[in-house]
């Protein structure tokens, strides 16, 4: 009786064990699942968006940036997300009619809005950076400048976006805001970049690339130097980046860039015409056209050169010449005197060009036309390159460049010739740093220029937001995950050993 009692016990109490490791099998595994599922289940976008406008000398140009509401060291993280070209010239060519502002604005400004979810309009901040063509014009008449500023502002400020204002920012800024740019899209600033692409990646430890940018009006020339003292110090900035402090040098050379050089070139050399006919060897062979003398002293950056002249058009008869465009060129840039230990020209103090450069804008669009954007080429290549093509007759280039603009085609032997005197005997690169020049269009889908850096740098100003974060730290997350895991497995022996030897339950019970 008593052993048919005991039996009945130990099946009773088998029975219940195994429907005990049955439910903790069952909640083990609930458990991994759910810890799995919310570790790793996506969280809701959450992202701030930015509007800059580049406003050049030559054009205009909108770019629309996106970043995580989270940032890091107090960085976002900026991305390039649309841009648009605003058809027309500089805003500065709008003195004499800026009641054609807001046409002129209008479609990349709708453009935007599409882009940009309308739940974010409000809250989207907008900026206008106007660059060297503004302040030529602010040179010449501050008053025409301020109103061109003034009907952009109420241009853009009818716009559902976050407008925070139009203003002409510094040589400096433009070259520092170049600067930053180039070094965050190739991954200089943050150790965590899992980029590839153009150039090798690395780290702030590693060095920054210098940053080279040419407009049509201005030249700047942006890097860290090996040497910290900056002798100048109208040259020196610094500015804090992902936790990080970079002392940098910059200068910004108005008059300087692609179409402010040629005009100056120009009204050097008709000085000394006497018929009013310059046969220019910075075109070619063949190429022909009349100009007005007052449209050449029109800027600020030809008033050195002004003198009464015998005749009010000249004509000017491309020779097409590589050698002596680059002799007519050298005469732009003196190196008479130099306060410094070192300078660059025209008594600007420049340290020794340090580690790798990215050079962009109009150094790039220029040098890729020729074909000259690899730094492998030798100074005998590159020269022959030039020689070719500023002899060729102006009528096969036409016919062989069919799609160029005629007014852009008939530039490029001056503008290749003017970048490569620039960099050489502007800026002293020489062969072997040649080496270390990237030109440089866009990284990763972004463009090489200021208004990234200048939209990466304003994002400090911007508070960052933070999402309830419901996920796990990560090893909370591994013990949990081992622990049910554990659970798990000891529940499955425990059932195998019960179910297959229930001998080991009953001796225990005995």
């Amino acid at each position: 009786m008593e052993d048919r009692k005991g039996s009945t016990v130990k099946r009773f109490c088998s029975k219940n064990i195994l429907v005990i490791l049955g439910f903790s099998s069952i909640m083990a595994v609930i458990a991994l699942i759910a810890v799995g599922v919310n570790q790793n289940k996506p969280l809701p976008e959450n992202f701030k968006y930015g509007i800059v406008l580049d406003a050049g000398s030559s054009h205009t140009s909108l770019y629309i940036y996106k970043w995580p509401a989270e940032k890091e060291n107090d960085t976002g993280v900026v991305n390039q997300i649309d841009e648009c070209k605003v058809k027309g010239p500089g805003i500065s060519k709008y003195v004499e009619r800026v009641n054609e502002i807001d046409d002129y604005l209008e479609e990349c400004m709708k453009k935007a809005q599409e882009v940009i979810p309308r739940s974010q309009h409000h809250v989207t901040p907008i900026y206008l950076g106007a660059t060297a063509g503004m302040r030529l014009l602010r040179l010449e008449n501050e008053e025409s400048a301020d109103t061109v500023l003034d009907e952009v502002t109420r241009s853009l400020s009818k716009y559902p976006f976050d407008f925070q204002g139009a203003r002409i920012i510094t040589g400096q800024e433009e070259g520092a805001y170049g600067w930053i740019t180039i070094n965050y899209l190739l991954g200089k600033f943050t150790q965590t970049s899992g980029w590839v692409g153009l150039i090798p990646n690395g780290n702030h430890q590693e060095g920054t690339f210098g940053a080279l940018d040419l407009g049509g009006a201005s030249t700047q020339i942006t890097f860290v130097p090996q040497n910290k003292t900056i002798e100048s110090p109208d040259n020196a900035l610094q500015f804090r980046l992902y936790g990080h402090d970079y002392d940098v040098y910059t200068h910004s050379f108005l008059c300087y860039g692609k179409d402010q050089a040629l005009l100056q070139k120009l009204a050097k050399d008709v000085l000394e015409t006497k018929d009013g006919t310059l046969r220019d060897p910075c075109f070619h062979p063949g190429y022909e056209k009349v100009m007005n003398v007052s449209e050449l002293f029109s800027t600020p950056c030809t008033k050195k050169f002004k003198k009464t002249l015998p005749f009010s058009k000249f004509h000017i008869l491309g020779t097409g010449d590589y050698e002596q465009c680059q002799q007519s060129i050298l005469g732009l840039f003196d190196t008479s005197h130099c306060p410094y230990s070192q300078c660059a020209f025209n008594g600007i103090f420049l340290p020794p060009l340090q580690g790798k450069f990215g050079a962009f804008s109009a150094f790039y669009f220029v040098m890729d036309f020729l074909n000259l954007t690899s730094g492998k080429l030798s100074q005998k290549e590159m020269t022959a390159t030039m020689l070719s093509f500023c002899s060729k007759p102006w009528n096969e280039i036409k016919t062989a460049f069919s799609g160029v603009k005629e007014k852009y085609l008939s530039e490029y032997c001056f503008s290749g010739t003017y970048v490569v005197t620039l960099l050489r005997q502007g800026y002293h690169v020489t062969d072997e740093a040649w080496k270390h020049i990237y030109f440089i269009g866009k990284i990763h889908g972004s463009d090489a220029g200021w208004t990234l850096g200048y939209m990466l740098n304003l994002t400090n100003m911007i508070p960052a937001e933070h999402l309830p974060n419901t996920t796990l730290s990560h090893p909370v997350y591994v013990f949990l995950m081992v622990l049910f895991a554990l659970i798990l497995v000891a529940v499955v022996i425990a059932g195998l050993c019960i179910c297959l030897k229930p001998s080991c339950l009953q001796n225990d019970m005995v």
